[in-house]
């Protein structure tokens, strides 16, 4: 299964902190995504400038194409950036790990988003969308999609209705397989509706965590997961400690999860959907599916970053290599 991704196209610098002090001199609210403006972002930049950081390729979405493309999925991503050395930094992380990329260039700077990264691995965001903001819809073109069998969406891409609107009704044009990702309960909240209407005109399978799937339901996470799965085809509600619950029609699993030292939990939840869309496009079986995507959830809240090392990535996939194994012995 071909998979390609939509989302908010940044670079993601990390911060580590031994406090929140600095989180309240930027007027940032620990735990919580805010975002900025250009000034802003230049503030940030200045109060931040002794402070080690590191670059990576980020959003949401990127992250998922790049986990797909280090389990051997053949993954592309399609996002906005400037014309500026950030678009070509974020252009050659995802080419460099096996990511085919269809960026429309900009005049604006490529997005960021600061990601200050506090004791007990909580993550506050400072997000500049720069270029991203300025994808519409006629960035968007059906020719895009063809040749792919799935497209994962993310959420905050909803607070352009009329973009997300396009996406959804030329990719299903394309005869694709469509994924969403709620990204954010705040976003949820205040398009709780309009989710109503993607999710049941459009969408196949939805992701989500508790906060945001609350959001979406107003119930606790088993009848979320039930709520979901009546309006498309597989509803997963991720439980951070507790693991996740997987839905299909009648079927209910509950995947828990692995023992893990928390030390980031940035990218999580992105990782968690490249494992599971990754064992789906594999044939496995639904809790199959859960227990991919909870490895590799479980490992990179390990590290400071969304980046795992290669020798983690061959630990999932020779664990993906023992569950085909198992069932192509069960066919026979």
């Amino acid at each position: 299964m071909k998979i390609i991704g939509i989302g908010n196209a940044l670079v993601d610098i990390l911060y580590r902190l031994d406090d929140e002090h600095l989180l309240s001199e930027i007027h940032l609210k620990k735990d919580a995504m805010t975002l900025i403006n250009e000034r802003w972002e230049h503030e940030i930049e200045d109060m931040t400038a002794d402070i080690e950081k590191r670059m990576s390729s980020g959003g949401s979405i990127g992250n998922t194409m790049l986990a797909l493309a280090r389990l051997e999925n053949e993954s592309a991503f399609i996002g906005r950036v400037g014309r500026d050395g950030m678009g070509d930094f974020f252009e050659q992380k995802l080419n460099d790990a096996g990511v085919h990329t269809q960026l429309i260039r900009g005049n604006e700077m490529t997005g960021v988003a600061h990601t200050f990264i506090t004791p007990g691995g909580s993550r506050t965001f400072g997000t500049m969308l720069g270029a991203a903001y300025y994808m519409g819809p006629d960035d968007i073109s059906v020719d895009m999609f063809r040749g792919y069998d799935l497209l994962h969406i993310e959420g905050y891409l909803v607070q352009n209705q009329d973009l997300i609107e396009s996406i959804c009704q030329k990719a299903k044009q394309a005869g694709l397989i469509l994924s969403l990702d709620l990204s954010s309960f705040n976003v949820v909240s205040k398009n709780r509706t309009y989710f109503h209407h993607l999710i049941s005109d459009y969408i196949d399978i939805v992701f989500a965590n508790e906060d945001e799937s609350f959001a979406y339901t107003h119930l606790n996470p088993e009848e979320a997961v039930e709520n979901i799965a009546q309006q498309c085809d597989i509803a997963i509600v991720k439980v951070g400690k507790r693991g996740s619950y997987v839905r299909q029609g009648a079927q209910l699993h509950h995947i828990g999860a692995i023992t893990s030292s928390c030390l980031d939990s940035t990218g999580a939840g992105d990782l968690y959907a490249g494992g599971f869309l990754h064992a789906l496009s594999d044939g496995f079986d639904l809790r199959r599916c859960g227990e991919i995507g909870t490895i590799a959830a479980g490992r990179v809240v390990e590290i400071v970053g969304t980046k795992l090392p290669e020798e983690t990535w061959d630990e999932i996939r020779r664990i993906c290599a023992l569950y085909r194994g198992f069932m192509h012995k069960l066919k026979f």
